[in-house]
């Protein structure tokens, strides 16, 4: 049996707990020790979401990288496109980023690519945005020392069911300023509810607090659509795992989707 000592012991020890029950059978002493050597490390927590386990290995989340640059009083964080190696019309991005710890940080750079070849089918159609996260996210680990890859990072899995075609785009952003990012994005992410049978409050719950806001109809367009992307990963790489987490959300009305 795993023995977890030393400061903040009751928060690891209630994370690793959290961890045998998302992924049962699963978290090995092995892997307990790991997690709670990351958990005392970088203040990630799993139950908020910070870490996932796919394949027998740890990987942080976007969120979680977020946070922990927040916690840390992260001074920026620019992207931009490098252009000579970008095709929009092939789907084709790549993005670099710079983290700048503080004032005087001179910058850790990481670059993220996105393709069709190299992204869940799930969220073709949403390359740029990938590209520009996974950039950020290599900067964030860069920054601040954390050796394991964060999940957007991963290619689409092998092996995975392929769905229909019309339920691989994500629909690009409509022209109108409708709630929640317009009406193409919300009907995106009523169709992932349906398709893998989510608890539509639940999801709610959980995109109001992945978006940082008290209620859902004040995220903006572009909070919403990397929830819709982050969600639609999740759901096709491990689906208990994301039913896990969003049962740890009250089943009440946080806003209107």
């Amino acid at each position: 049996m795993t023995r977890i000592t030393g400061t903040g012991d009751s928060v690891v020890i209630k994370d690793v707990r959290r961890a045998k029950q998302l992924w049962p059978e699963q978290v090995s002493d092995l892997l307990a020790r790991q997690l709670a050597d990351l958990l005392r490390r970088h203040g990630l927590s799993v139950l908020s979401g910070d870490i996932q386990l796919l394949n027998a290995k740890w990987y942080v989340t976007h969120s979680g990288l977020l946070g922990l640059a927040a916690r840390r009083r992260c001074c920026g964080i620019p992207t931009r496109p490098l252009r000579e190696f970008c095709d929009a019309s092939a789907g084709r991005w790549v993005f670099k980023a710079t983290v700048f710890k503080s004032r005087t940080c001179k910058g850790f750079v990481g670059y993220g690519d996105a393709d069709p070849s190299n992204v869940s089918s799930l969220v073709h159609g949403a390359e740029m945005r990938v590209a520009e996260t996974r950039a950020v996210n290599r900067a964030l680990r860069k920054a601040y020392g954390i050796g394991i890859c964060s999940v957007e990072e991963v290619g689409s899995f092998a092996g995975q069911p392929a769905s229909g075609p019309e339920s691989k785009k994500l629909p690009q952003p409509a022209n109108g300023n409708g709630n929640h990012g317009g009406r193409t994005v919300r009907d995106r992410l009523h169709q992932l509810i349906r398709q893998h049978q989510l608890d539509a409050t639940l999801v709610k719950s959980y995109a109001t607090d992945f978006c940082g806001v008290k209620a859902l109809r004040d995220a903006t367009r572009e909070q919403v659509e990397n929830f819709v992307v982050h969600l639609a990963d999740w759901a096709e790489k491990d689906r208990n795992a994301l039913l896990c987490q969003l049962n740890s959300y009250p089943g009440q009305e946080e806003g209107a989707a």
